[in-house]
């Protein structure tokens, strides 16, 4: 099982959760709006926010689960979608889950997710 994390654009957020849907066994994906800066410290960002005299811009962060068959078509559709060419278009990360439970029913390994 992989976890994988994508932080993205918030304009680009539809398109990806769209083609996302279309993956089978695909077992859910959950969705945060988060706010941060990356190398270029969010100066010269259009859609910055200011917090306490720090510059952030705002982005999605989408968190999901899921059997290693799936990963390079979770990869590249995110890839694909949330991609503009623009600084700050995001990252993707992709970890390896050791154990899962679901607490409902006490469901652990593929059958918990």
């Amino acid at each position: 099982m992989r976890e994988i994390k994508a932080i993205i654009r918030p304009s680009r957020l539809s398109e990806v959760t769209e083609e996302l849907h279309g993956i089978e066994g695909l077992p859910g994906v959950t969705i945060s709006g988060i706010k941060g800066f990356g190398k270029n410290r969010a100066k010269n960002a259009e859609d910055k926010l200011v917090y306490e005299m720090v510059e952030f811009v705002p982005r999605i962060q989408l968190e999901m689960v899921v059997h290693a068959e799936i990963v390079d078509a979770v990869v590249n559709i995110i890839q694909k979608y949330a991609h503009t060419g623009n600084a700050g278009d995001g990252k993707i990360f992709v970890s390896t889950v050791d154990e899962v439970v679901k607490i409902r029913t006490n469901e652990r390994g593929r059958d918990a997710i």
